[in-house]
């Protein structure tokens, strides 16, 4: 469809993340967004053990089919391995975004380091223009909201916004995200 923006969704990690938990966020995006929008939501490899290797690759796969000014999203370990991805080998099409929702960061200061460690120098890897916006729960139990902080350091040209009262999955709802996301809004988020 001429004039559909692409946004790809890539879920968090445990089992019956994709058909329990991130549908919901996926379900809020998609109706936050409305037309104009097609939001994929593919199932990753092996949900209830993420890999690297085996998301990554996944991931890769999936945004050979995204058109120049596509979003990425990613929630939870999807967003840590989303980003490792990108920051590895940036993607063939031209990006409009990449969104982190309720990242886990796996490095110096966050979780400990293991095949998800993130390196040191990750804005500068990261494709350049692309705006980084970082959203994050401040009652996020699972990652603790001092994960965006590290986040902000370590993506210096990233926006970052923190909400109230949210927790992990953002109380199932992305219309914050939507909002950033939305044509015309891309660079002008708001830190909160």
């Amino acid at each position: 469809m001429a004039g559909t923006r692409h946004i790809l969704f890539i879920q968090g990690g445990g089992a019956g993340a994709h058909d329990e938990w991130d549908d919901k966020l996926c379900d809020s995006l998609r109706r936050e967004l409305g037309d104009g929008h097609e939001v994929r939501y593919p199932r990753m490899p092996d949900e209830d053990d993420p890999s690297y290797t085996r998301w990554s690759a996944a991931i890769r796969r999936e945004m050979t089919a995204l058109d120049d000014g596509a979003v990425v999203v990613g929630h939870s370990v999807g967003a840590t391995i989303l980003v490792n991805a990108l920051a590895e080998r940036p993607p063939e099409p031209e990006l409009g975004a990449i969104v982190l929702v309720a990242a886990p960061f796996v490095g110096a200061g966050g979780w400990p380091g293991d095949e998800f460690e993130l390196p040191h120098d990750l804005g500068a890897r990261l494709p350049q223009g692309v705006p980084v916006h970082v959203f994050h729960g401040l009652r996020d139990e699972t990652a603790p909201p001092s994960h965006a902080d590290l986040y902000a350091h370590a993506i210096p040209q990233a926006q970052l916004h923190l909400l109230p009262g949210r927790d992990h999955q953002l109380n199932n709802d992305l219309s914050e995200v939507a909002k950033t996301i939305a044509p015309g809004d891309l660079g002008s988020a708001i830190q909160e």
